[in-house]
């Protein structure tokens, strides 16, 4: 089989302080830090155990809150990198920690989705974090989420990075109708594909890969077939993937966030980012 497999632990902490995020400057008591270290770990070796039995994995970061500012992440993602039934290793990171660790990766298999937050970190250091990954060979892309307070930093961040550094807009959909056609018409410069994030899609009843080979796994080890989906349909630990593995229409009726849509059997998003579409990369195409 081969298996996406999302990631994501009792981490809620972020050493950032975003406004339209729920876990803004949220602290994590040493309890749940050495709980979700506990859980990452034992992912890792389950992940580890599976060499040699047929199984490929590609594997994504997305917790709630910053996850390479702790030690653990940035253990975990080496270790995962070097194992050869491993096929990707990526993470979501506002990429404010030092990056001197990252020399350790295997720069072909590891990735990061690289999120811009203008309020909370200039832009030339934000610019040199990207430099650094892309002197490194790891791949990466940068996404911002499109406030209308923030087009003029948006603007000016898609002409700082080189032209083929991926830029992805994040549509605000919080307030309905939130922008303007002359609004659209500027994000769509920024990111061609915006239009394609600004909608939600229809998805009760139809066929996606959520539950039958991309599943998302918490860190107790308890699987959902989506991370909207609030069923358990089995534990990683206890069941495996081959017993959780199920065709499972979609139960939602709408589907609006990158890491769910993209994985709707109708979606064209697989074939536009091909191999980048765990990170949101579309350089790699290009390479």
């Amino acid at each position: 089989m081969r298996a996406t497999l999302y990631y994501r632990g009792k981490l809620s902490s972020c050493n950032y302080d975003c406004p339209y995020c729920p876990f803004s400057k949220t602290v994590d008591s040493k309890e749940t830090l050495a709980l979700d270290e506990q859980q990452l770990r034992q992912f890792v070796n389950w992940v580890r155990e599976q060499e040699g039995k047929g199984d490929q994995f590609s594997i994504f970061f997305n917790p709630y809150g910053e996850a390479l500012v702790r030690r653990w992440y940035r253990e975990a993602m080496v270790e995962l990198s070097h194992m050869p039934h491993v096929d990707k290793i990526a993470v979501q990171t506002n990429l404010s920690v030092k990056l001197d660790w990252a020399r350790e990766l295997n720069t072909h298999k590891a990735a990061f989705w690289a999120t811009y937050h203008p309020r909370e970190t200039k832009e030339s250091s934000f610019v040199k974090q990207c430099m650094t990954l892309r002197e490194m060979g790891i791949g990466f892309s940068v996404g911002t989420v499109g406030l209308r307070s923030a087009f003029p930093s948006i603007q000016s961040m898609r002409e700082c990075l080189p032209s083929d550094v991926y830029m992805w807009v994040n549509a605000f959909k919080d307030r309905p109708k939130y922008y303007t056609p002359e609004e659209i018409q500027f994000l769509r410069q920024i990111d061609p594909l915006f239009e394609g994030n600004l909608q939600d899609y229809d998805s009760l009843g139809k066929r996606c890969a959520a539950g039958s080979n991309v599943f998302y796994v918490q860190g107790s080890g308890h699987v959902k077939r989506c991370y909207k989906d609030r069923r358990i349909i089995g534990h990683l630990y206890r069941d495996g993937l081959e017993a959780l593995a199920a065709d499972r229409p979609c139960s939602m009726k709408k589907c609006g966030c990158y890491i769910g849509y993209i994985h709707m059997e109708d979606s064209p998003f697989r074939d536009i980012f091909g191999t980048g579409l765990l990170e949101r990369n579309l350089e790699l195409i290009h390479r």
